[in-house]
């Protein structure tokens, strides 16, 4: 990536960054982050085992919710910007409070960031500004919820109203499964996040996610990927927060660009600004490219996860000014994006039992692994007593591979990942598959 703008650089002090999250994503950005020489301290709340293996960084430990004390810890280690990873945070509100309190933040506030955390609230947005999506019914008991779906002629697509970290959708073959999903929401199946559910007209078609970084009335699209949500080859099995994805993708062609650009993105900016909601941060927009065009799925007000393992590596060392501009509302509106010439490849390897019940703790040996154009960023990883890294979460590890075609890049990703073992590893052997001339089962067969 190269940022071709008439005033690249910013004249705010740039040395010390703070990024809060401890997943793959938060790594990839941090990993991206340090690659510029004006950049003295990356650190990492809380980071994860990974954080060792990034240049520049180091792991602190403080307690959100304390703000007085995260206020008095930020100022003394003099953070220039800070980069908020997670959802979770961004809905709860940390992005405003730290500008408040004259911070650089990426990220929007809470405000911004309801395109995400009410999924109902997204889609009466998406309604109101004129955006291509699927038809909605957003309901609050069973009985209401039944009658919706039974009268429907084709199974509804079911949406806990709030975050369920990226496993509240369903995506049934029968209206019983509909209602049945329906049902283990109201429940209590992720609290408070399904006391609203959104159904949802079911639309057919490829997925793609395009990545809008904004500073509020300006933005500049990074390259866009495609993930791979299912838990199993072939794109079967239940829902996960992403198995693996790719970039770029060539399912955007220019023509889609510029209508994605005209009836979704420039739309979706417009009307946050009608609304008075100042938006400084990643604008995700989960798509899908149906026969009668591309509609949006839902929005993310934070990178993807892992797209955003994907794109880093071809991002270069000017990512963190855009980072920053985006941050201080200093888009010229002139930026692009040169990528790198290569392709990007992401797979996951998982615990046994995600996205459900698994067990965590067990070490990881790594192997003799090729590291040219290839990362590893960690996601569920800590460290044991010993200083050893274990397994400490359902998504462990992103293996990131770059190459001159995907049927390169994923060759190799494959072939670092049987240098990786730990107790119940599991990945996908298909991840690319839309663009790999053979995936390693059709090798087998």
């Amino acid at each position: 990536m190269r940022i071709n703008s008439s005033s690249s650089k910013s004249s705010n002090k740039l040395e010390n960054i703070l990024i809060i999250g401890n997943g793959g994503r938060e790594n990839a950005l941090a990993w991206a982050i340090q690659k510029n020489e004006l950049i003295k301290k990356i650190y990492l709340l809380p980071g994860n085992a990974g954080s060792k293996n990034i240049n520049k960084s180091e792991r602190i430990s403080l307690d959100l919710n304390n703000i007085e004390s995260l206020i008095e810890k930020l100022k003394y280690l003099n953070i220039d910007l800070v980069v908020i990873g997670p959802e979770t945070p961004l809905a709860g509100g940390l992005g405003e409070i730290l500008r408040k309190n004259n911070f650089d933040v990426f990220g929007p506030g809470s405000d911004g960031a309801k395109l995400e955390s009410s999924k109902s609230w997204a889609k009466e947005f998406m309604k109101e500004a004129k955006i291509p999506t699927a038809n909605f019914w957003k309901v609050k008991s069973l009985k209401e919820a039944k009658e919706i779906i039974f009268k429907s002629p084709n199974p509804l697509v079911v949406k806990a109203d709030g975050l369920a970290a990226g496993k509240g959708v369903f995506i049934p073959e029968t209206k019983e499964a509909s209602l049945k999903a329906t049902e283990e929401i109201f429940k209590g199946k992720f609290g408070q996040a399904g006391e609203i559910v959104v159904l949802e007209e079911k639309i057919e078609g490829p997925e793609v996610s395009v990545f809008a970084m904004c500073d509020g009335k300006n933005y500049v699209l990074l390259p866009a990927a495609q993930d791979h949500k299912r838990l199993n080859e072939n794109d079967t099995g239940p829902n996960t927060g992403g198995m693996g994805a790719y970039s770029p993708t060539p399912l955007i062609t220019k023509t889609n660009l510029e209508r994605i650009t005209k009836e979704i993105i420039e739309p979706t900016i417009t009307t946050l600004l009608k609304k008075n909601i100042d938006y400084r941060g990643v604008l995700y927009f989960g798509l899908m490219i149906t026969k009668s065009g591309p509609k949006v799925i839902e929005y993310n007000c934070r990178f993807g996860d892992p797209e955003c393992q994907t794109i880093m590596p071809l991002m270069d060392k000017d990512f963190i000014i855009l980072l920053q501009k985006c941050s201080l509302g200093k888009l010229i509106g002139n930026e692009t994006i040169e990528m790198s010439d290569k392709f990007s490849g992401c797979v996951i390897a998982t615990s046994r039992g995600y996205p459900n019940d698994y067990k965590v703790g067990f070490p990881i040996n790594f192997g003799n692994i090729d590291f040219e154009d290839c990362q590893i960023f960690d996601s569920g990883t800590s460290l044991n007593s010993s200083g050893n890294v274990i397994t400490d979460g359902g998504r462990v590890l992103s293996i990131v591979c770059q190459g001159k075609n995907f049927d390169k890049v994923f060759e190799k990703a494959y072939k670092n990942l049987k240098e990786i073992s730990f107790e119940g590893i599991y990945y996908r052997q298909d991840i690319g598959h839309q663009v790999r001339t053979k995936t390693i089962n059709d090798r087998a067969n």
